[in-house]
């Protein structure tokens, strides 16, 4: 094989198109996913439901996005990542398609939930591992800047949805979103390979290695979650995930019913989006200076921090700064995480201990925003929820940084 006719340009390492190819997904996916809250409104007047029952939606949607990794990683080691990443994709897609076609909230959850859910639950998993796999020194930099899609995304989907609610109607809005959802999304798919072996390359663009140490290092799936590493990990990220997706719910009618007036409200998303891409950028290159798992337990201090701002904050100044706050240290979360997880395992099966890992995010996301939401129904006040959040968070650092205490520095026969 000639490799140099597979490079689109010798100079450039291979491995940052695969990361091109993560972010647009990341952008495309999880930006659409998280237009949620600019629906809130219209859903609710139109089927006259409960703030608690529509934010149940996004929460299936998180549950399945989240949890399907357990799934599509497993199938990506084994038949590549960028088939799961475009049906993914599609999937997305034609779910947003449906959901413009609703008639019930019930409809919504099938079509919103499962399209969506389903789609990015074949998509992001498998994107992000193949990340892994084609760097090692800037691991947490690459992580970093594939994921970063999810910030840009936050930052630039609602407003356009909003745009588009306004100009078209809630329903004609999804369908819009969908065709880009398919369009973008999927031909960026497109960009995502598996391994830098297929294409003669070692990680970060190194000569491959050969003989014996050429097979790709790591533990087995069975061997890394019965490992203290893995099941303190897990806990940590369920607990913590009670409280991360709450804002991304509840930011925009927290804002309204402190007086913040609609248009202004829905900017405080995109503020989150701009402190995460930020957080992605910058926090996952510093993680790979400062250490990982110190970044990771930072990232949870971190987000606690930020929730608590949020507790005390009223007007659109303050929950700018929380949102800006907040953002950053999310964002560095979602791109340590992965990173640390490569570390910890090795790349061998990384997709699929990464979806393992993730079913705890899904369980957290399924119930904190919907949780919430009901809390709020109950007591027309938001302040439980954002203690529980705060709560999450420093308990999910102290479990990080017990880890640190005991775990070896060198999981079996991974590289550091």
């Amino acid at each position: 094989m000639n490799h140099q006719t597979n490079l689109p340009n010798p100079r450039i390492f291979r491995g940052w198109f695969v990361v091109a190819g993560a972010f647009a997904i990341t952008f495309v996916g999880f930006g659409c996913a998280y237009t949620f809250s600019s629906f809130l409104e219209s859903l609710q007047r139109d089927f006259g439901a409960s703030r608690g029952s529509v934010s149940l939606v996004f929460s299936l949607a998180g549950f399945l996005y989240f949890g399907l990794g357990i799934v599509s990683g497993p199938l990506a080691d084994r038949f590549g990542s960028r088939l799961l990443a475009v049906a993914g994709m599609v999937l997305v897609g034609l779910g947003l398609a449906a959901a413009s076609f609703a008639q019930s909230l019930m409809q919504v959850y099938a079509a919103y939930g499962l399209g969506v859910g389903l789609g990015m639950g074949c998509a992001y998993v498998p994107a992000v591992g193949a990340v892994q796999r084609w760097f090692l020194r800037r691991r947490g930099l690459a992580s970093g800047l594939a994921v970063s899609g999810i910030g840009v995304g936050t930052l630039a989907m609602p407003p356009l949805a909003t745009m588009l609610i306004a100009a078209l109607g809630w329903r004609d809005a999804y369908l819009a979103l969908g065709a880009l959802a398919v369009v973008l999304g999927g031909g960026a798919a497109l960009l995502i390979e598996n391994d830098p072996r297929e294409r003669g390359l070692g990680p970060d663009g190194d000569p491959p290695r050969s003989g014996p140490q050429a097979q790709v290092e790591g533990m087995s799936v069975h061997e890394a979650v019965r490992s203290q590493r893995f099941i303190l990990l897990y806990i940590a990220c369920l607990i913590c995930s009670f409280g991360v997706f709450v804002p991304f719910v509840h930011l925009v009618p927290y804002a309204g019913d402190h007086g913040v007036a609609a248009s202004t409200a829905v900017l405080l998303l995109s503020v989150i989006g701009v402190g995460s891409t930020a957080g992605r950028f910058f926090l996952g290159g510093l993680a790979d200076r400062m250490g990982r798992q110190t970044a990771l337990l930072a990232m949870f201090a971190g987000m606690a921090f930020s929730l608590a701002i949020w507790l005390v904050s009223t007007d659109a100044a303050s929950l700018a700064g929380f949102a800006f706050v907040f953002g950053i240290f999310y964002g560095g979360w979602v791109a340590v995480l992965p990173a640390v997880v490569m570390d910890y395992f090795g790349g061998r099966n990384v997709s699929g201990i990464i979806g393992i890992l993730y079913t705890s995010v899904a369980f957290g996301t399924l119930i904190g925003p919907s949780a919430a939401g009901f809390a709020f129904d109950i007591t027309h006040d938001y302040t439980l929820p954002i203690l529980a959040s705060v709560a999450a968070n420093i308990v999910a650092a102290l479990i990080v940084a017990a880890m640190a205490r005991n775990s070896p520095a060198k999981a079996p026969g991974v590289l550091e």
